[in-house]
């Protein structure tokens, strides 16, 4: 069962995404993710975009640590109530309504997003068969709603490439942990 780590709401109990189609990110994993954006001073007051959230326990833990704002998008359906309970339930530890979900296509929800958009921690953990061009197309949407130290995180299986980084997003750190692979990037 995997369970908000730290924070505020730490120790919490996450509702799972029934059946096979998400991979959660395992809590070994979000321990040393969370420790590593803790040392990059990353989290605390941030507006965090958790892009195919699937049961949204990376945002979830972000606003548990204390981010601004945290929004969830996730376009299945089983998913996306997941992630309205898990926000539901850090939204009421915290007395606030910092996590909102979004019921949408990744690149439908970035096509709207305009200028309203600008974010400081950015979270990618795409289904696998997500193809590499697809990936770098959603990349090359997100860039421009950055803020200018923002944070990325792809997270992808180990035996995929490196993503492709579109204009104005680089590369500064990769981690392997088994199965998981997570690539790290800032705005260039």
């Amino acid at each position: 069962m995997s369970r908000v780590i730290a924070g505020v709401a730490g120790g919490n109990p996450l509702i799972s995404v029934p059946g096979t189609a998400t991979r959660p990110t395992t809590d070994r994993v979000k321990e040393a993710l969370f420790s590593r954006l803790e040392s990059l001073a990353v989290i605390d007051d941030a507006r965090v975009l958790d892009l195919y959230a699937g049961s949204g326990s990376l945002g979830v833990e972000s606003a548990s640590r204390g981010a601004r704002s945290v929004e969830l998008v996730e376009f299945d359906a089983k998913a996306s109530d997941v992630c309205q309970r898990n926000a539901h339930m850090v939204n009421q530890i915290l007395g606030a309504r910092r996590v909102s979900v979004h019921r949408s296509k990744v690149e439908s929800f970035l096509d709207r997003a305009g200028l309203e958009g600008s974010w400081g921690l950015v979270f990618l953990d795409p289904p696998y068969p997500l193809d590499e061009l697809a990936l770098s197309s959603v990349l090359a949407k997100l860039a421009p709603h950055l803020d200018e130290d923002a944070v990325v995180v792809v997270e992808r299986s180990s035996r995929s490439p490196e993503p492709t980084w579109p204009e104005g997003l680089e590369s500064f750190a990769e981690k392997k942990y088994g199965e998981t692979k997570l690539w790290f990037a800032e705005p260039s």
